[in-house]
């Protein structure tokens, strides 16, 4: 079904079919399981599957309060008494899980022992023994290790951009520009994400978004990182806390690569971020404008396009829709990589952690 948006003069541009993907599956043909409720990303990585037409049957986590707190938001599901009630359930296909960064490769490889795909939170290590060792087991094992990169799977703009990039509507993708300012809220963080070790760096944990969409839309196999700082300019109180950091990154292709996380948002921002992504190809360009097109318009999902046809503007909040989320499920039942290649997944993660060990101290 062709969809088109209206642009700001009332015209309208319709370069690439747009359908909302729909369940890919009945009740029970997918069964997945909850684990580790260490980042509320949990909730968005179940959403995505559940609408998909996954089914959630469990949920497990050392914490009572939080297993209480996430049975508020899926009542259906039953509460494991140890991650061996999971683990060695056999309908359960997939355990999605959100631990603290530094031990999810080895939740990853527990789960995968056990002959399940395993969907974790972003980023998917802190150390590069972690990401050898996770590519050795998916590899043993034939497991899926999946990663929930949300920024550009869980937004429909970030969506769109991919369909018009393949598309060709602004030709060879030559650089990719990437901004994710975070609002820190401290007081509301657990005490884990304020400690280097646990949270991996600013460049390894936020900046794993910006480093997936860059091999994504520039369809880079790999890259190098050419340099990398980070800071900590406004929060003392946090020593171990980076709350800057930027990286510069070239594609095996010639795609170049610059992006900037930072957790400095401030109060008078109306969301918790001005996430923005530019593409630049050789016929076109396009800005993504993700949560907020800032003293304009509180929605997010602006889609900018300057081609050789003219200016564009399309705001495709709820017309896009997330077909990774159904694509992974058909790929763990069919044992394809039509969502996101396992190479692709781990070298994401890979490149992460280089930017984040070798990043120069800037305050």
């Amino acid at each position: 079904m062709a969809a088109s948006f209206e642009r700001g003069d009332g015209m309208n541009y319709a370069p690439v079919s747009v359908k909302k993907p729909e369940s890919v599956c009945g009740p029970g043909e997918f069964t997945f399981a909850a684990m580790a409720l260490d980042h509320g990303h949990i909730y968005g990585q179940c959403n995505g599957l559940l609408e998909a037409g996954g089914t959630l049957k469990w949920v497990y986590d050392p914490d009572p309060a939080k297993v209480a707190a996430f049975l508020k938001t899926y009542p259906n599901v039953q509460a494991a008494s140890s991650p061996e009630a999971i683990l060695e359930d056999p309908s359960v296909r997939m355990v999605a899980a959100a631990a603290v960064p530094s031990e999810r490769a080895a939740l990853g490889m527990k789960v995968m022992a056990h002959e399940k795909d395993y969907f974790t939170d972003k980023t998917p290590f802190t150390t590069l023994e972690q990401v050898e060792a996770s590519r050795a087991q998916a590899s043993a094992t034939g497991r899926k290790y999946m990663v929930y990169y949300s920024e550009r799977l869980h937004v429909e703009s970030a969506v769109y951009a991919g369909k018009l990039v393949r598309e060709g509507a602004i030709g060879q993708v030559v650089q990719v520009l990437g901004t994710g300012p975070h609002r820190l809220n401290a007081s509301s963080r657990p005490d884990w994400f304020f400690r280097k070790a646990q949270y991996g760096g600013i460049l390894c944990d936020i900046g794993s978004h910006q480093i997936e969409q860059f091999l994504y839309y520039a369809g880079c196999q790999d890259a190098k990182v050419l340099h990398s700082k980070v800071g900590n300019y406004r929060n003392p109180d946090f020593p171990e806390l980076e709350d800057f950091g930027d990286a510069t990154l070239v594609g095996d292709n010639g795609a170049t690569n610059y992006f900037r996380v930072d957790w400095l948002t401030p109060d008078g921002l109306g969301t918790w971020g001005d996430g923005r992504t530019v593409i630049l190809g050789t016929d076109g360009y396009i800005e993504l404008r993700k949560y907020i097109d800032i003293a304009r318009d509180k929605r997010g999902d602006h889609v900018y396009l300057v081609n050789h046809e003219g200016e564009h503007h399309f705001q495709v909040g709820g017309q896009v829709g997330y077909p990774f989320f159904g694509e992974l499920i058909l790929d763990c039942l069919n044992r394809t990589e039509q969502a996101m290649t396992q190479a692709h997944a781990f070298k994401a993660g890979e490149l992460c952690v280089r930017a984040q060990q070798q990043a120069l101290q800037v305050r």
